[in-house]
């Protein structure tokens, strides 16, 4: 009886942890696929900044975190709702 347990619980944990395997391989795809140029969005979304340093800045630091920025040099926010929804601690938008 313990043996048959034993099984039963042995498989439940095989099983769990191809699960999370499968999971962490599949996240680690899509962050490797759509690794997006930071450095070139953000160059163009601040090229008509009147605060160019402190706009590429933000950007870049926006866009590490959400792997997105919004097309145009202002707007389009809904396009990445990570980018849009940053904010300071002051309250105030972050990305530009």
């Amino acid at each position: 009886m313990a043996s048959a347990k034993t099984s039963i619980l042995f498989a439940i944990l095989c099983l769990v942890l191809v699960h999370e395997l499968l999971i962490f391989d599949g996240v680690q795809f899509q962050a490797e696929a759509q690794k997006i140029d930071c450095e070139n969005r953000c160059n163009y979304r601040c090229s008509k900044s009147s605060r160019h340093k402190m706009c590429i800045k933000a950007c870049n630091t926006c866009c590490q975190r959400c792997n997105c920025v919004p097309p145009g040099t202002s707007g389009n926010e809904d396009v990445c709702p990570c980018y849009a929804n940053m904010t300071t601690h002051g309250g105030r938008h972050k990305c530009p």
